[in-house]
């Protein structure tokens, strides 16, 4: 059974175990369609190479219009132009008896106010002081930084144009911990991974699923 868990695991299982078995315990890989997030893998790359400062004035001639203006909004963002420390960072760090991590879009400061960004093409999760992506990545950096003024984790809407920052307050650290903890317990645990049926309309897995 697993004792590493990104972010993706955590909600999967969440939102039904099924899928969670299918996909992380069977390794049962459904073909979809990559059409749907192709801005968002293309913008995520140009922010690395810009960040990284990579000559990215080619690049940008073959981005579509919609591409074009998602780009420039992430170009010109005030979190996105503070200074860099690391573009697609992979970071983790130890819960109890596990670890959980994941890749960050980027960490950037501004003195000692330091920020996680995740950019977003589509919506930004529901509740997202309690996302999963969230917690594990703001307890993460906490852990590799040795001190900070302030530290947040920043959701950088393109497509609703919108900043949504969520502060890291010590007070939570400990909910925070224990919530993780309480969620890689559960699924390593779980023998049945008994179905979610608010989650089966749209399961790329319902074809194979012998819940439905």
């Amino acid at each position: 059974m697993f004792n590493n868990f990104s972010p993706n695991m955590l909600k999967t299982y969440k939102s039904c175990p099924r899928k969670y078995f299918y996909q992380y315990v069977e390794n049962i890989q459904v073909p979809k369609s990559s059409i749907p997030f192709e801005k968002g893998k293309k913008i995520h790359a140009l922010a690395n190479y810009f960040l990284q400062g990579v000559n990215i004035s080619r690049i940008e001639t073959a981005l579509t219009e919609s591409e074009r203006q998602a780009w420039e909004l992430l170009l010109n963002n005030p979190y996105f132009r503070k200074d860099c420390l690391h573009s697609e960072y992979t970071l983790t760090c130890k819960l109890g008896e596990y670890r959980v991590g994941g890749r960050l879009d980027a960490v950037v400061c501004d003195g000692e106010n330091y920020y996680i960004l995740d950019y977003k093409t589509g919506s930004i999760p529901k509740n997202p002081e309690y996302d999963f992506q969230t917690m594990v990545y703001l307890l993460c950096l906490d852990r590799v930084l040795a001190s900070y003024e302030s530290l947040s984790f920043v959701y950088i809407n393109l497509k609703d144009r919108k900043d949504y920052v969520i502060e890291f307050d010590p007070k939570l650290k400990s909910k925070y911990e224990e919530l993780v903890e309480e969620a890689c317990q559960k699924i390593s645990s779980d023998t049945l991974y008994n179905p979610s049926e608010t989650a089966c309309q749209r399961c790329e897995y319902s074809k194979i699923c012998s819940a439905i």
